[in-house]
């Protein structure tokens, strides 16, 4: 079914201020997911961007950029120009909502965020530890901000009983019949572990989750430079970005055709980061152990739950297959914490 963004991107930005019109409207989506970014053009060449998105909760959708948009006005330096800030109307964030009979969309404005350099495909051990002590200091930063900022109201059980009502539903019995039981299997693992490990007790920072050497840029000097990609933002414990950091630095290094294996966390590399970070900002034996639970909960949410609107069709049905078929089963035998907390002196 047709869907004109574009009218829906101009009809938010009428609604945002209708005396200053439109050059062009041009679409920079990377077209992997059902949420859609647009650069609008003004007749003095000035720009901003619009993201669009219709999957979700309208609510978390205003709640997410509201948190973000906060962190980006506070944090400080050297991250004081690391994420783009939102457009204000007021006082107050402008998010537009358009509803019809087709659809139900949100349309957020964002002023361009500065791009420095792209880190090579494959990381060297300098790039490693120079990574490893700028994601400590940025989860540092953000957690002396958490307390500061707008309330969150997701969790990860939350997604996950949603994850367990979408299985019950009458479409989840046709979606999910093949693997329903594993589903409730590995979100009550994931329940009795975090209840077992005390996790809820972890502080709730902002996290972006969706870490790849696509989505940031970094100074000379492999400094976190600027940010970009809001899509899985969420507030939660800083462990959930470390399976994408892994990745990042794993030996393999950047790649078209990806898969989501356990494996990049236990690099002898992503120990190297952990240890540079370990340095800046000291994790927790609890953290550590909490790490197999992080990578469940993202197989379970992110690829089995979520993945038909995050990537394209054909694709998320591999992911899925995959994920039963190899991701679930490999965290008793893949990941031991062990061989981190010795490296870590915990």
């Amino acid at each position: 079914m047709f869907i004109d963004f574009t009218a829906i991107v101009e009809h938010a930005w009428m609604a945002y201020d209708s005396s200053r019109p439109i050059k062009s409207i041009s679409d920079i989506s990377a077209k992997v997911s059902t949420n859609h970014v647009y650069k609008i053009v003004f007749p003095d060449n000035g720009f901003v961007i619009a993201k669009l998105s219709y999957f979700g909760k309208y609510e978390h959708f205003v709640e997410d950029h509201t948190i973000i948009n906060v962190l980006a006005n506070n944090i400080g330096t050297p991250f004081d120009y690391f994420l783009a800030r939102s457009l204000m109307k007021g006082n107050q964030l402008f998010v537009h909502r358009y509803k019809d009979s087709l659809i139900d969309a949100w349309v957020v404005f964002y002023n361009p965020v500065r791009f420095d350099r792209k880190l090579p495909r494959r990381l060297d051990e300098n790039h490693i530890r120079t990574l490893g002590e700028q994601f400590g200091l940025l989860h540092k930063s953000c957690t002396q901000l958490a307390n500061t900022l707008p309330p969150s109201s997701k969790t990860l059980k939350v997604d996950l009983y949603h994850l367990l009502d979408i299985v019950d539903s009458d479409f989840g019995k046709y979606e999910h019949r093949h693997f329903a039981d594993e589903i409730h299997r590995q979100c009550d693992l994931f329940f009795d572990n975090t209840d077992r490990l005390k996790a809820e007790k972890l502080k709730k920072i902002p996290v972006f989750v969706d870490w790849n050497i696509g989505n940031f840029s970094v100074t000379k000097q492999n400094k976190l430079f600027s940010r970009w990609d809001y899509d899985w933002f969420r507030m939660a414990s800083r462990v959930l970005d470390f399976y994408f950091l892994s990745r990042i630095v794993s030996d393999i290094g950047d790649r078209t055709v990806f898969s989501y294996n356990i494996g990049p966390l236990m690099e002898d590399r992503f120990i190297l980061f952990l240890q540079a970070y370990h340095k800046v900002f000291p994790l927790t034996e609890t953290e550590i152990r909490f790490i197999p639970e992080v990578y469940r909960f993202f197989i379970l949410n992110y690829v089995i739950k979520d993945g038909r609107y995050f990537f394209h069709e054909i694709y998320a049905s591999k992911l899925q297959q995959e994920a039963y078929e190899t991701y679930l089963p490999s965290i008793e035998h893949g990941f031991n914490p062990d061989k981190i907390l010795r490296a870590l002196q915990l």
